[in-house]
């Protein structure tokens, strides 16, 4: 159905009234969904609707971060320009439903790639704001670290700028916000040269990685990604995995990777690790040597067109696939592999994969999960979908959130909210200070979800405006 009002045009999904997530765990009814195509449909219809409104782009958090019940749901994906390139000054202005892989279509040709993005392309840049974003990428953090400066739509239907410079506050409250502040609609955001990159892999033990990051990998010059993936059950051995730069000619020309659909392979696989006796002995021995094998050599934006649609099972009914993630200060990284290690083995966890990324400090935002140098453990795992299954995973949850927070670490937030209110507000010391600039640009708590009517709404009572710091920045 197509609605129009004072010229402006915008779409309503029909009979759309359930949105959901990836992991298919989080259905959650809602009174409308619309798909606004320009930044002034978006401030139309916030200033119109009276009732709360949620955000969702490419739905790919894990706890009901896009949507709460009865709301007004704005699908983003319609939103979606590359509205500017700057090829000398390296960087791009794009509209915030745009996804990583529409901006490498458009960058690709004038040999340009994404600075700081995550590993697959499938995401939006404004969900991948609203969570401030990581990947694999050496001697950077956050993706906060690349963006120039964002346009939001606030809860008045206000259009506002923000930077490092102007309107300071909403920059580094919407960034890793998940959209309690605005509707994040444009961005413009820092590119870098796409270059031919060489494949490195070496597996070591666990004990010794740390040593290897800091000696060979941290202050490499010519190293662009790197991760570590640590074998389950043990997690006693890390198969090291780095791209630097070369001089060596492409071994494949493809500049991105195709876009397909699952492959049997890939769903064979998945079963064989998660349900097969012996399947991670086969992955670590067999499978992983044949797929690391040999030093190919692939352009830049080829390695960052990850497709996650490769990962997607057959079928999450009885099962699903899902994220966490952790983030521990790297001094203390032989510290927190034994504590995550004995709880996923004392809860039988089904664990395919731990990857380890590195994060540089995160610059200022209120919800930084990277305060200091930290590695991130990113956990991969399948749980069931029946009530039991969640309730057990909640448990290991809460345990692995206090095993972080004793290493002096934080967890993520895109992820199903099982932290208590104590342990979030803990692992985000600078939680009150956003909840209280919320306060001041959305009083009547119109942006709002699943993470924000857990850990935001019970404290509506006692938030207040009177921080010194929140005027201070109010003001300008």
């Amino acid at each position: 159905m197509l609605a129009v009002g004072l010229g402006l045009c915008f779409t309503v999904a029909a009979g759309a009234t359930v949105v959901n997530d990836v992991t298919q765990l989080n259905p959650v009814h809602v009174d409308k969904v619309v798909a606004p195509k320009s930044a002034a449909e978006v401030a139309k219809l916030v200033k119109e609707h009276s009732g709360p409104i949620c955000i969702g782009g490419g739905r790919y958090s894990m706890g009901g971060q896009i949507a709460t019940e009865g709301c007004l749901f704005l699908d983003m994906r319609e939103l979606n320009r590359v509205l500017e390139i700057n090829e000398t000054e390296r960087w791009l202005r794009v509209e915030a439903g745009a996804t990583w892989r529409h901006i490498q279509e458009n960058i690709d040709p004038k040999n340009l790639s994404v600075k700081i993005m995550q590993s697959y392309s499938n995401f939006t840049v404004g969900g991948s704001l609203s969570v401030n974003v990581h990947g694999r990428y050496v001697g950077h953090g956050p993706l906060i670290g690349s963006v120039r400066s964002l346009k939001l739509v606030t809860a008045d239907g206000t259009l506002v700028e923000a930077s490092p410079m102007v309107r300071s506050d909403l920059f580094y409250g919407a960034i890793g916000g998940y959209g309690g502040l605005g509707v994040i609609v444009e961005a413009v955001l820092e590119l870098a040269e796409n270059k031919p990159l060489v494949r490195k892999s070496k597996v070591l033990p666990t004990e010794k990685y740390r040593d290897y990051f800091f000696e060979e990998i941290r202050d490499a010059k010519t190293a662009v990604f790197h991760n570590g993936d640590l074998y389950a059950p043990n997690f006693d051995t890390v198969r090291a995995t780095t791209f630097f730069v070369t001089e060596r000619p492409v071994t494949s020309e493809a500049r991105l990777q195709p876009i397909k659909a699952p492959s049997w392979m890939n769903r064979f696989a998945l079963f064989l690790i998660t349900e097969v006796p012996g399947g991670q002995w086969i992955r670590k021995n067999w499978l992983d040597p044949i797929l690391f094998r040999g030093e190919p050599v692939l352009w830049r934006n080829y390695e960052a067109s990850l497709d996650v649609s490769e990962l997607e099972p057959s079928s999450r009914t009885k099962t699903t696939y899902v994220l966490e993630e952790y983030f521990v200060p790297v001094r203390r990284f032989d510290e927190f592999v034994p504590k995550m290690a004995n709880i996923f083995k004392k809860h039988g966890a089904n664990v395919l994969n731990v990857s380890i990324r590195h994060a540089t400090p995160d610059p200022g935002a209120l919800m930084a999960w990277a305060r200091e140098e930290v590695f991130a453990f990113v956990v991969y795992y399948k749980q069931g979908t029946d009530v039991a299954a969640r309730e057990k995973v909640g448990e290991w949850t809460r345990e692995l959130v206090d095993a972080v927070l004793a290493c002096g670490g934080t967890y993520y937030l895109p992820y199903q909210p099982h932290a208590t209110i104590a342990q979030f507000q803990k692992a985000y010391p600078k939680s009150k200070e956003y909840f209280a600039l919320k306060s001041a640009v959305d009083p009547q708590y119109r942006f709002r979800n699943k993470l924000w009517d857990k850990y935001y709404a019970p404290t509506r009572s006692t938030v207040s405006i009177n921080d010194e710091t929140v005027k201070k920045k109010l003001k300008n």
